[in-house]
């Protein structure tokens, strides 16, 4: 096996040029001469005179003539194939229209999922550095509880990867939290941004307009605007060296960089330099409002980049991050309780990846494209399943034609291609109509969601074009696979007799099969569009066990509240006013952590901040104790209100509300008595279960909510009165006020969007599965006319034929049913509904009107064909025989 042989390259050139005739004998000829060589001279020379050999004999006698005749050939027989399918789609308008239009509507589905991966995978491409920069992203794992993953870290952890993890290019670290109001003369404009390092540039080289990058962030006070907004601040002058007053302090322009592509992760209006809030927190001892700015389990505000100059060093670096994990969470208190880990995610994973929290740009989690894109896969198959019925069941027409050219020498081979070229024509016309349809879907989808329009972008672009018609020819080689194949494999003598059907699995013909998947597919689309919305609407109309009624949340902005408060509450319209921190049962938190009588025993407790207002005002109901008294600005904090799971975690009084009162909690270094006990509410979504709350008294939240109570029944001119009384207070920002029951069904828009999409696919589905359906009745119903006619001569009446020809379609859908209903059901009782804390139970009305739905369409074009034969006068087609 060890022998040496001639290279196999020059074998392959030498079989490639020389004449078929003289290869045989040239290759043997060479092959001893090789032989030779190899003893006198080794293997090394052998092979180098073989080489010279083959080109050696590369000559005129030897190379084989070109093959123009085979390739005129082809191109007869490709005109030839193409002729004959447009013959056939004109003769056969019905057939063809079902096929052309169910194709064009199915590829126009997957025209839209592609510009979806297309976009996706397009974000940050503009980086030259893209494939080296990585996201540092934390794990916090507490002794109770499901852990965190986080797409923020801590400020430590940044500062410590720098310093002591080798092998990296630069590491660079944000912070959110930079915004407010900046001023230029007598100019105001509300900006949000984020704290940058001066590193960033580095790792992260978006491109500058003015400015040098490796200083434009490094000292105190420094700011880089967007070229957006330095116009906006500046107009046309030069913005490099201006000041900005945000709050009380002045920034000096360092940089202006140009806007940020649509496909970027990060978003910004301006950063500032971080040493400035460094500088800030030295000045206050260290504490922020979320505590320590430097501790290592505060991981909720910051954003670790770094760049890996050598790929290989993915390994290396995560085992390094692990080490620091040890040594550091090692010394954290034994009450917190609490493990950080990090670890490494690449750039190009930050879109399109796992879901994590405190997400610092767009993300789409890799499920929902799955799931998208198998909907897609199915609505694409149906009408592939539509094309591969009707040509089969045309077969008795086509079967002439392939009797023919087998008879006069077609091979297999060639009457398969005939077959796929066909197909692959027909896919590419309804190619035409798909890219009109997706010019419709596109301003449809995205107008879906503000999420998905702030996304996607789904513009075409010719790596695109050339996708959707790769696309196009795949769809036709798949419809078009099973009827080839069907057709090349039929003996001349059996075509010439007109063979009908192909069976498959004894008694089960292909054909049933397809429509028994195509609507199983259908039954299934249908019900779960008819479950998620039975779900959807039981979430926004869910008991949270207090009132959104009629309450309007004005987010204050950032303005004090007492003058807001007075204006707002002095119109008629308005009724009582409560102040809030934030608004729950959306889906945000805000939590701290929480101590009762064991210094080592703590646990994070969700919270609100509020007046004296705010409980009776949304209706909680008390279990205990009482509301919170009035209090003077300045007053000490002493108080707080908890609902039932406080009680049952810490195992306060025996959970008996009574006796709870007056007890001491512990958090933010204050101690805090029990003055009430809640009944259990909905802090969070109704997906989540209900953890122990914590409510707070302050009067004055800047930055948080005022909550009207709308008495009014006129809202538009309530709603211009709230305006006008914002606007005389506040005419920098636009009023940003949303009634509650709406920011409730805001919060469960992601279902929404997803059943709006589900139920569209089962209205597509379900059309070309019926179109499906209506030509096969079409094609049954003709091909057994004379059958009918006789049978009407024979005495039957009407009905009985109705009920011969649609039984075995009734038959099939019952099938149908009978697969697509239980699966359905168990998919949403074991996988979908378990991830649901509270869920009313599945009701057997949505999985019956799914069925009864497709059901009667299916009824009535089965009905309205066989309806229309069994009336035909059996004389008219009779008489010619």
């Amino acid at each position: 096996m060890n022998t040496p042989r001639p290279p196999r390259w020059a074998q392959r050139f030498l079989a490639w040029y020389c004449r078929p005739e003289l290869l045989e004998d040239l290759q043997g000829d060479l092959n001893e001469y090789f032989d030779r060589h190899l003893r006198q001279y080794g293997p090394r020379r052998a092979r180098w005179i073989y080489v010279l050999d083959v080109l050696k004999f590369l000559r005129l006698y030897t190379v084989r003539p070109p093959d123009f005749l085979h390739l005129s050939l082809h191109s007869i027989m490709l005109r030839s194939y193409l002729k004959t399918s447009g013959r056939s789609l004109v003769r056969n308008p019905l057939f063809s229209a079902i096929n052309v239009i169910g194709l064009a509507i199915s590829l126009s589905v997957g025209l839209l999922v592609l510009s979806m991966l297309a976009d996706l995978f397009a974000y940050d491409d503009f980086l030259p550095n893209k494939a080296q920069v990585y996201r540092i992203v934390t794990s916090l794992q507490r002794q109770e509880g499901p852990g965190m993953e986080l797409a923020s870290t801590s400020l430590k952890a940044g500062k410590a990867i720098r310093e002591n993890v080798p092998g990296l290019g630069a590491v660079t670290i944000l912070r959110n939290g930079f915004g407010g109001d900046a001023q230029v003369g007598d100019r105001t404009l509300p900006l949000s941004g984020r704290w940058a390092d001066g590193h960033l540039f580095q790792v992260l080289p978006y491109p500058l307009r003015q400015g040098n990058p490796a200083t434009a962030l490094q000292e105190p006070y420094s700011l880089v605007l967007t070229e957006t907004t330095a116009e906006r601040l500046f107009g046309t002058a030069d913005a490099l060296g201006q000041t900005v007053r945000l709050d009380t302090l002045d920034y000096t322009v360092t940089g202006v960089v140009r806007d940020l592509p649509k496909f970027s992760h990060l978003r910004f209006d301006v950063l500032a330099s971080l040493a400035t809030l460094e500088n800030q927190m030295a000045a206050a001892d260290g504490q922020d409002s979320d505590g320590d700015f430097l501790s290592w389990e505060n991981v909720y505000m910051n954003y670790v980049y770094l760049t890996l100059p050598q790929a290989d060093a993915v390994q290396d670096v995560e085992a390094r991050l692990a080490q620091l994990c040890a040594r550091e969470n090692a010394q954290l208190p034994a009450s917190a309780h609490l493990s950080v880990t990090l670890e490494l995610q690449p750039l190009h994973d930050i879109v399109l990846g796992r879901t994590l929290s405190n997400p610092i740009g767009p993300t789409m989690i890799p499920l929902a494209l799955w799931i998208l894109s198998g909907l897609a896969l199915v609505v694409i198959l149906s009408a592939c399943f539509n094309y591969t019925n009707l040509s089969i069941a045309r077969s008795l027409r086509r079967s002439r034609e392939v009797g023919v050219r087998k008879v006069i020498g077609a091979l297999r081979s060639q009457v398969l291609g005939q077959f796929l070229i066909e197909s692959v024509f027909i896919s590419l016309l309804a190619l035409g109509f798909a890219v009109v349809l997706f010019a419709v879907l596109r301003t449809q989808f995205l107008g879906l969601s503000s999420y998905l329009s702030d996304v996607f972008t789904l513009q075409l672009s010719f790596r695109l074009v050339a996708w959707f018609v790769v696309l196009a020819v795949v769809v036709g080689l798949v419809a078009g696979v099973l009827p080839a194949l069907f057709f090349s494999r039929l003996p001349a003598l059996q075509v010439m007799k007109n063979m009908s059907a192909l069976p498959l699995f004894r008694r089960i013909t292909l054909r049933k099969a397809l429509i028994v998947v195509q609507y199983t597919f259908s039954l299934m689309f249908i019900t779960t569009t008819l479950i998620g919305y039975q779900q959807y609407k039981s979430f926004v109309s869910f008991d949270l066990g207090y009132s959104t009624q009629n309450i309007l949340n004005v987010k204050l902005q950032g303005n004090p509240t007492a003058p807001v408060k007075q204006a707002l509450a002095a119109l008629p319209g308005v009724g009582d006013i409560s102040v809030s921190r934030m608004v729950t049962s959306l889906g945000s938190y805000y939590g701290s952590t929480v101590k009762y009588q064991d210094p080592q025993d703590s646990t994070n407790v969700w919270l609100n901040a509020v007046d004296e207002h705010y409980l009776p005002l949304h209706q909680h109901q008390f279990l205990a104790g009482r509301n919170f008294h009035p209090k003077a600005e300045g007053e000490t904090e002493s108080e707080v209100i908890v609902n039932e799971q406080v009680l049952k975690r810490f195992n306060i009084a025996n959970q008996d509300p009574q006796q709870a009162l007056g007890e001491v909690l512990k958090t933010d270094r204050k101690e805090l008595t029990i003055v009430g006990v809640l009944k259990d509410f909905h802090y969070g979504t109704v997906e989540s279960k209900i953890d122990p709350v914590l409510f707070r008294y302050s009067a004055n939240e800047p930055g948080g909510y005022l909550n009207l109570q709308i008495v009014s029944r006129d809202l538009p001119t309530t709603r211009a009165q709230i305006e006008a009384a914002w606007k005389q207070l506040d005419p920098v920002h636009p009023l940003e006020a949303r009634f509650y029951d709406d920011q409730i069904e805001e919060a469960y828009n992601q279902f929404s969007v997803m059943i709006k999409v589900i139920g569209f696919l089962a209205f597509l589905a379900i059309c070309i599965a019926s179109m499906g359906l209506f030509g096969m009745v079409v094609f049954t119903t003709e091909t057994r006319l004379k059958e009918v006619s006789i049978r009407k001569v024979l005495g039957a009446d009407e009905a009985r034929l109705i009920y011969l020809l649609s039984r075995g379609f009734l038959m099939l859908l019952g099938l149908a049913a009978a697969v697509a209903l239980p699966v359905t059901y168990l998919f949403f009782e074991r996988v979908i509904l378990p991830n649901f804390a509270y869920h009313p139970p599945i009701g057997w009305g949505a999985l019956v009107l799914g069925t009864v739905a497709v059901g009667s369409i299916a009824a009535l074009m089965i009905g309205s064909q066989t309806w229309k034969v069994a009336r035909t006068n059996p004389a008219d087609v009779l008489k010619s025989e």
